[in-house]
């Protein structure tokens, strides 16, 4: 499983947010720029970047910041936030962005999506899910930067897509996003067992390497973690096993 950083956007600038709650942003004092650079040192070559602007009006709105991080010669760039059109994806890919994050037109364009992922392969679109547990437990999709509940289960809207048209999906538990409690296990097991043709890229709670480890035995791809990279909470040496520094850039992870 590789760890691949954060770096969330807003203003230009990075922050992260508790629970998808953007009245409850705390921002960092480092450059979105030298922050590449830092976690590229550190050994990921891959890193995940959200137009948080752009998730919540539909419009991206830190473009010009991504196009810049997207010139780090050794670092592949997963980018969404705001990527509800065809030109959107095209701006991105010809940036230099290895693989494009689509959220909230996943769930209200899947027809949309599905020949996005046919036109520029699956290998370049990851689809995103972010999930609020709902009183039964069921994962319901939420949209528009985590504000709009869609009412409809994570496993309702993968069927909707059918066999072996997805590839990469990020899944985010929405209530452990920025909180440091751990990432929702139960979620990705579920998730691993419905479909395990998908790679599986786990957002939301990471707080140290057990964390890392746990998900690595359950068969996810991938794990995003932000704040506690940002923050500095998990040593190198036990970040090491999920950072395979001598991977080529340009490589695919799964």
């Amino acid at each position: 499983m590789l760890v691949i950083p954060s770096i969330d956007l807003r203003g230009g600038r990075c922050v992260r947010l508790r629970e998808g709650d953007f009245a409850t942003q705390t921002a960092y004092d480092v450059e979105p720029t030298e922050l590449v650079g830092r976690h590229h040192a550190l050994g990921a070559r891959w890193l995940h970047v959200v137009d948080l602007d752009g998730a919540k009006h539909g419009v991206p709105a830190n473009m010009a910041v991504i196009e810049s991080l997207a010139r780090h010669p050794a670092v592949c760039l997963q980018v969404g936030g705001g990527v509800r059109s065809t030109g959107t994806i095209e701006r991105l890919l010809s940036a230099g962005v290895a693989r494009v994050v689509v959220g909230s037109a996943a769930v209200q364009n899947p027809a949309e999506v599905a020949t996005w992922i046919s036109s520029f392969g699956p290998e370049r679109i990851c689809v995103a899910f972010d999930v609020r547990l709902g009183a039964r437990g069921e994962p319901q999709v939420h949209t528009h930067g985590w504000t709009v509940n869609s009412a409809v289960s994570l496993w309702n809207v993968l069927a909707i897509y059918g066999a072996g048209l997805l590839k990469h999906v990020l899944c985010t538990d929405i209530a452990r996003d920025g909180t440091r409690r751990g990432p929702n296990l139960a979620l990705y097991r579920t998730a691993i067992t419905r479909h395990p043709e998908i790679l599986w890229q786990a957002s939301g709670g990471v707080r140290d390497a057990l964390d890392l480890a746990a998900l690595a035995r359950l068969g996810l791809a991938a794990a995003i973690s932000g704040t506690a990279l940002l923050e500095d909470r998990i040593p190198l040496k036990e970040l090491e096993p999920f950072l395979p520094d001598a991977s080529s850039p340009a490589s695919t992870f799964g």
